[in-house]
């Protein structure tokens, strides 16, 4: 059987900028806010046990951000360790 000699060369330069394009990307499609669906869809939470569970929580009332009494979001990833210190209180 005859043996095949594979030789690579590797463009380190090009590999670091692909791997940085990826890592920028990731960091802007982090949300810095979330309103009441996409936490719904996000957490796979119904919005009723979202409302009773979470929202009504001091906590997460300290993080909520309305204008005037228009829809309400929540800071992203402050939101997310609330929800997991109320869930760790279950």
């Amino acid at each position: 059987m005859p043996f095949i000699e594979v030789k690579v060369d590797v463009n380190h330069d090009e590999i670091r900028k692909q791997v940085n394009d990826r890592i920028d990307k990731a960091i802007q499609e982090t949300l810095f806010l979330w309103d009441i669906n996409e936490m719904a869809k996000r957490t796979c939470m119904g919005k009723t046990f979202l409302e009773e569970e979470f929202l009504r929580d001091p906590r997460m009332k300290l993080l909520e951000r309305r204008k005037g009494k228009g829809k309400r979001f929540w800071f992203y990833e402050q939101s997310l360790t609330v929800m997991q210190q109320i869930m760790e209180e279950w």
